[in-house]
């Protein structure tokens, strides 16, 4: 792991040719705002709540700081998308913003129409707060909904009503032109007829982009506890599959299919910021237990910050930088990686450029197994294209829903074994999951990167 301090201004004008080739290359800005009202049952993302007050002209100077040692470890970079997320970032003071934006402007190249975008909770939307905003910079806004029901909002730890939720989309679509929201499904006793009302309803008010998530229940929270307990049921993987159906059933039928597992835009409506993650860009991860991927002396780092709000401020101040690690990635790492974020598009995982990347080309064998349970395809090659494709076709899975879904969360990915060097052809364009392979990805991926075959690769 490398030493995660920050260098001396200078080191910029000398940092090696592989990482000024990669200034070329436009990446993205991630950053954590940790900060909520109120914690969410079913949330494990780092947040916290301070009911004193958070001092945020202190957490201001260690962002323009943490921005400053970043910039002067990656050099020139052309910025494509910058993301505000948490916690609630509509929680911060549009002054506040505006500071990081400018900063982020002073240390990087913007690019012209750049993505940047705000998440906010309805509870914490008002006009006079967006307008600054939007006149910050902010040109793209992303509301926490998760439900048009005030019983399952009540339910699910929220602290604003439908009402609020409808009144805050009204106000981000007079403030901004590109606009989306959250709902949660697949919740204890959702039934498939009133997710369908439900679903409805937001696709009504929709502005050409909704993520639409299944409740999960995630380590270490108080949702867990009740889990275990057999106080909180979950749909089971049959009438999970159900409301998955409906919810690609409705979302096509509107014009916003699927263009990742959990996200469904109109043409052009697509998250850009989301969209480098799962085509594995690069971006920079600032503020407390933020993540970054990032191009470092020729090798990509899987970077990442103390959680701890406060001791995060206090290591910025000491050392500049608010990391924790800074690790090398191995090929195969990147290849896992590359796999597992491609493979949620609709778009699909380009062959040629895992095995360029990752130097690992998928064994023919264990993609026509999978093939013939309907779970991945391939997606002919467009030349001159880089937008997703459609969405996937129907496919006939076998097994019925209970085996799709019977390992969906054993992993995250699976680096491969040593296998011997088979004797390869070039790859034939794309692959990706199916609808239904998409439902149960962590499967596929396991099994496509535990049946890698190494390569020799060059970047």
């Amino acid at each position: 792991m490398r030493s995660p301090t920050a260098p001396a201004p200078s080191s910029i004008s000398s940092a090696p040719a592989s990482t000024r080739a990669a200034a070329e290359e436009a990446f993205g800005v991630y950053i954590h705002w940790p900060f909520c009202a109120q914690k969410c049952p079913y949330c494990d993302f780092n947040s916290h709540v301070r009911f004193g007050g958070v001092d945020e002209e202190r957490f201001l100077a260690a962002y323009l700081r943490e921005l400053d040692a970043t910039a002067a470890l990656t050099g020139a970079r052309r910025v494509s998308s910058i993301f505000f997320g948490g916690g609630t970032p509509s929680l911060m003071a549009p002054q506040t913003v505006a500071a990081i934006l400018d900063r982020i402007a002073r240390l990087w190249t913007i690019e012209p129409g750049a993505e940047i975008t705000l998440e906010a909770n309805p509870g914490s939307v008002e006009a006079e707060r967006f307008r600054g905003y939007a006149k910050s910079g902010v040109n793209r806004v992303s509301l926490g909904v998760q439900s048009l029901r005030d019983d399952v909002l009540k339910s699910l730890g929220r602290i604003h009503t439908a009402a609020e939720a409808r009144s805050a989309l009204g106000i981000a679509c007079a403030s901004f032109d590109r606009v989306s929201f959250d709902l949660i499904y697949a919740r204890p006793g959702q039934a498939v007829a009133e997710w369908r009302r439900e679903l409805g309803e937001a696709l009504a008010l929709a502005r050409g982009h909704l993520s639409l998530y299944q409740l999960t229940i995630e380590p270490e929270t108080p949702f867990a506890a009740l889990h275990a307990a057999g106080k909180l049921v979950v749909p089971e993987a049959d009438e999970a599959l159900a409301l998955y159906e409906v919810t690609q059933e409705l979302t096509e039928a509107a014009g916003l299919p699927a263009y990742e597992i959990s996200n469904h835009a109109a043409a052009g409506e697509e998250s850009r910021h989301n969209l480098l993650y799962w085509r594995y860009g690069e971006y920079a991860g600032c503020g407390p237990g933020a993540h970054g991927r990032l191009v470092l002396e020729g090798e990509r780092n899987a970077t990442s910050t103390e959680r701890h709000p406060e001791r995060w401020v206090g290591r910025v101040e000491r050392k500049g930088l608010g990391w924790v690690e800074a690790t090398p990635l191995t090929r195969g790492q990147e290849a896992d990686e590359m796999l597992l974020m491609g493979l949620r598009l609709a778009e699909g995982v380009d062959r040629e450029r895992l095995a360029r990347v990752g130097g690992a080309q998928l064994r023919e064998g264990v993609i026509a197994d999978l093939e013939r349970q309907g779970l991945i395809e391939h997606v002919p090659p467009r030349k001159g294209a880089d937008t997703p494709l459609l969405s996937p076709r129907r496919g006939e899975v076998s097994g019925g829903g209970a085996n799709m879904v019977q390992y969906a969360d054993e992993i995250r990915a699976c680096i491969g074994p040593g296998l011997a060097p088979a004797a390869l052809g070039p790859p034939p364009s794309r692959i990706r999951a199916t609808k239904y392979g998409r439902f149960v990805l962590n499967e596929i991926v396991l099994q496509l990167s535990c049946g890698f075959a190494p390569v020799a690769a060059s970047r």
